[in-house]
């Protein structure tokens, strides 16, 4: 049998459906948030760490020139060492006779028993395993060969040590040091430009000249050994062979960049689901407090009737659960859904055997509960305070509140205004907190747009100034190893080529102390036009005749200012170990660099006047043949076009922040319409009575509608200028998550991100004035005017 309170339940759900439909979209918003970034970190993380235990993914990297294999034995002997893997790796390039420029290859030995390294294993996709007894059949990495569009059974030619091979293409796969592949060197990944080819490493050593060496070896690392320990050992082991530096896993590129999206994605899933839980938390708070404060006088009945405290909390506990519970179904069921699809979208750029969007139970739980404390909290002070009075001083209204003449009136000034506008002004000034919470609940609302979008702001920012300010070559070719200055000459007399500038690329371990870091000096010519070097503020920063410009956070990671020395350890050609003066430090949005001038850098190397890296500015017309003439140039190792890297910056990182900012708008776009509706729902529930009155004295519906929605408008153009720079302050809150040694982007909000947010937020108030004037519009003037006294 239903209970007269349950009874009365059901027809407060259905008198409370829109307002209760708003409030759980809000709920709904705030845990969608929660279980789908916090559900696509963890996916990520679950499976990464799966792929690697399962494939024997290394902990110590190191690449030589060359090293005998007899090294390999001492290197498995260093203390804290489990098992040395040494194998050859080089760099080749394939060439396709219909294409400008071949796509850039790495190769890496397989042993020749057919099978599997005993450490970063290889998972095939498609085909077979080569057979040993067929040294031109290799494997090919899965995504270079689904770009292509390269099967099992196709023939695939390459240029191995400067001789150009067939070789036969049995299978595809994958392999955890390639989760992220991308050409050393450059900015983004491009499936179809970069290819791994796993071939028999004795195949490998005969095209190289490599027999009884290797060029690379992965360790993997005892239980609590020291990883900085190893490393230091395995460097001075090395680097009598021309040793590179060896680095940890949180270096190894794939995983460097991988760890990168999901630490990015790790601060998202975190600032962001608790903003969104918390404003929903303050608005369940204030708006169900309001809504019950309202059935005072039926609370005064029940008590009346005969009904104890209790009965009457549980009741209204029911009420905002049935909410919450709808706005939590809601919520769970689209935060996986859109979950499902982020991780989907990650599947184009990182590549797991396996990735699935994986729902803990423990997620949408945490999100319920904090919902339903929050509503509970905010029920319970409103029914605790009705609930202390006696049920006969509860049935009536509340005793009208003392009010004085504020400082207009005294002055005589609201004269000036029609009696609509008075009453408005009346209503806030003698209410401002009621005034001030309705404002902040729209202010939250607005500023969660505003964090939720800045993020493109700040990608299009990177893209202009890095890309397209601060690179302003069409093409940049890179060479396998530095070359004479001439180069740079030659280059800039092919047809097509208007101007052409040589840069040095070198790589280095800054030192000082017992602090250092890997990373790599960019030589630039005095007159350097091409490229120009810009700070975090967009300033134009010129590198300086001597010494060393070093990056502001590589600076910090050193300890280190402007007139110390840091040692510069050469990691090619002569190596060696020099002494720089720091004459200079600047802040950039990303990379961890040290500049000098290539003069300055070309003397300090000692080699003369060399170059690696040349930029050129082509006539559009000539392009196709330049390229062409640059792919059939020895030496060359690369060739960028930068239209094309922008296309891919924006490919992928436009896609995961346009995702992320699609979601979070989506959202706030729902929070603020649920917040605005609610006030002006509950201010018309408020003052029906004192609405109704003056309508049968004679005010018309649109002087009672001015009244009331005059309020509602305050309210609105209170919150936007409060929610603008709440926003601010959210999109700063989430950049300081972000690990200062990957990017260093400022916080940059652009006027259409502030426009939207503003324009959202007063279609909201428009939207609920509509349906808020419908109500007033029917209102029935002899039953609101029944009101017990």
């Amino acid at each position: 049998m239903v209970s007269a309170l349950d009874r009365k339940l059901l027809r407060n759900l259905r008198t409370l459906a829109g307002q209760g439909i708003t409030i759980a979209l809000v709920v709904a918003a705030g845990i969608a948030t929660y279980v789908c970034l916090q559900g696509t970190w963890r996916s990520l993380i679950r499976s990464r760490d799966t792929y690697y235990e399962q494939n024997r993914f290394g902990d110590v990297f190191a690449s030589v020139s060359r090293a005998p294999l007899s090294v390999a034995d001492r290197v498995e002997r260093i203390d804290g060492v489990a098992l040395a893997y040494p194998r050859v790796t080089e760099l080749v390039s394939l060439p396709f006779d219909d294409e400008p420029e071949p796509a850039a290859g790495q190769i890496i030995g397989l042993p020749t028993d057919g099978q599997q390294p005993p450490l970063n294993g290889v998972v095939l996709t498609n085909g077979r395993w080569p057979d040993p007894g067929h040294p031109e059949e290799v494997l090919l990495l899965t995504s270079f060969a689904d770009a292509r569009g390269i099967e099992p059974g196709d023939p695939l030619d390459a240029i191995l040590n400067g001789s150009r091979r067939e070789l036969s293409v049995v299978g595809t796969a994958l392999a955890p040091e390639f989760v992220f592949a991308m050409e050393p060197g450059q900015a983004m990944p491009e499936p179809n430009k970069f290819a791994v080819i796993w071939m028999f490493e004795d195949a490998v050593r005969a095209a190289f000249q490599l027999e009884g060496a290797f060029t690379d070896v992965v360790v993997q690392l005892q239980p609590g050994a020291s990883e900085a320990a190893v490393i230091d050992a395995l460097d001075r082991m090395l680097e009598p062979y021309g040793g590179f530096g060896a680095v940890g896993r949180d270096l190894q590129s794939s995983n460097y960049f991988l760890t990168e999206e999901i630490d990015q994605l790790e601060n998202m899933a975190t600032v962001a689901p608790i903003i969104f839980l918390g404003v929903a938390a303050f608005l369940l708070n204030v708006v169900l407090a309001r809504l019950i404060h309202l059935q005072r006088p039926q609370i005064a009945a029940l008590k009346a009737l005969g009904y104890d405290d209790r009965a009457i909390a549980f009741h209204f506990v029911k009420l905002v659960s049935v909410v919450v519970v709808l706005g939590a179904v809601i919520g769970v069921g689209l935060g996986a859904w859109l979950g499902q699809g982020m991780t989907e979208m990650y599947t184009e750029w990182f590549h797991f055997p396996s990735l699935t969007f994986y729902l803990d139970a423990k997620l949408a739980i945490v999100g319920i509960l904090v919902s339903l404390v929050a509503a509970l909290v905010g029920a319970g002070f409103a029914v605790r305070g009705i609930l202390a009075l006696p049920a006969a001083e509860a049935m009536r209204p509340p005793p009208p509140a003392r009010y004085s003449r504020s400082l207009l009136e005294r002055m005589g000034l609201m004269a000036l205004f029609g009696t609509s506008a008075r009453m408005v002004f009346r209503e806030i000034t003698r209410r401002p907190l009621r005034t001030a919470l309705s404002a902040l609940g729209i202010s939250m609302a607005v500023a969660i747009m505003v964090a939720g979008r800045f993020g493109m702001d700040a990608f299009e920012h990177l893209i202009d100034v890095t890309f397209q300010t601060a690179m302003t070559e069409d093409l940049a070719v890179s060479f396998l190893h530095p070359t004479p200055e001439r180069t740079v000459r030659e280059l800039g007399h092919l047809p097509g080529v208007t101007r052409a500038e040589g840069m040095r690329f070198v790589p280095v371990r800054f030192s000082s102390g017992h602090r250092h870091r890997d990373s790599v000096i960019e030589g630039h010519p005095a007159d350097l036009t091409l490229r120009t070097l810009y700070d975090i503020d967009g300033e134009i920063v010129h590198v300086p005749a001597e010494g060393v410009l070093l990056e502001g956070t590589l600076a910090e990671i050193l300890g280190v200012g402007v007139g110390d020395t840091v040692s510069v350890q050469v990691r090619e050609g002569q190596r060696g170990t020099h002494e720089v003066p720091v004459t200079g430090i600047v802040d950039t949005m990303y990379g961890l660099q040290g500049f000098m001038r290539i003069e300055t850098l070309n003397r300090l190397l000692a080699e003369g006047r060399t170059v690696n890296y040349v930029v050129l500015d082509v006539d559009p017309a000539h392009m196709d043949d330049v390229r062409r003439r640059l792919r059939d140039m020895r030496g060359v190792h690369g060739i960028f076009q930068r239209t094309a890297l922008i296309e891919r910056v924006r490919a992928q990182t436009g896609q995961t922040w346009g995702a992320m900012t699609f979601i979070l708008t989506l959202f706030a776009v729902t929070i603020a319409i649920g917040v605005v509706y609610n006030n002006a729902r509950v201010a018309l529930s408020m003052r029906s009575r004192d609405l109704a009155s003056l309508r049968v004295l004679g005010f018309t519906r649109a002087e009672i509608s001015a009244v009331l929605l005059g309020e509602l408008a305050v309210q609105v153009l209170l919150a936007i200028p409060i929610g603008l720079w709440l926003g601010d302050l959210m999109a700063a809150a989430i950049m300081s998550g972000a690990d200062p040694e990957r990017y260093r982007m400022p916080v940059i909000i652009s006027s259409q991100t502030y426009a939207f947010a503003a324009a959202v937020t007063m279609a909201a108030g428009l939207v609920s004035a509509l349906l808020v004037r419908r109500k007033l519009d029917r209102l029935d003037l002899i039953g609101v005017l029944k009101t017990r006294e």
